[in-house]
């Protein structure tokens, strides 16, 4: 069976990483609780490469900021949206998540779900 992925991709303020580090500790916690197959938040380590555009262009991350990469794997687009409403009514969440504590700029983050092509 073919899993489903929510991909995300942010710039944040390198100042930030530490408070943004804690945010995603938790959201991992209540991901997996709720059903998620796994939870990963990546910071950019190298983004100075041969070819194509950069993480750092393509987010368009100003002097100050890096960009972390994340995903979450479910069995399924059905599986997803199960978990992902648990989720979302998880009050640890709502509690973390208003826009005023957000060490980022949601606006500037990329989101997308996508169907598994190939896993290895």
């Amino acid at each position: 069976m073919a899993k489903y992925v929510d991909g995300f991709v942010l710039p944040i303020p390198k100042k930030n990483l530490a408070a943004y580090k804690k945010l995603a500790q938790l959201a991992a916690k209540v991901w997996i609780e709720h059903g998620a197959l796994a939870y990963h938040e990546c910071v950019a380590h190298q983004l100075d490469v041969p070819m194509g555009t950069r993480f750092d262009r393509l987010t368009k991350a100003k002097k100050g900021e890096t960009v972390v990469l994340a995903w979450i794997v479910y069995k399924s687009r059905a599986h997803h949206d199960r978990v992902t409403a648990k989720v979302m009514k998880d009050p640890r969440l709502a509690a973390a998540c208003n826009a005023e504590n957000m060490p980022f700029d949601m606006k500037r983050m990329t989101w997308g779900g996508f169907e598994s092509l190939v896993e290895g």
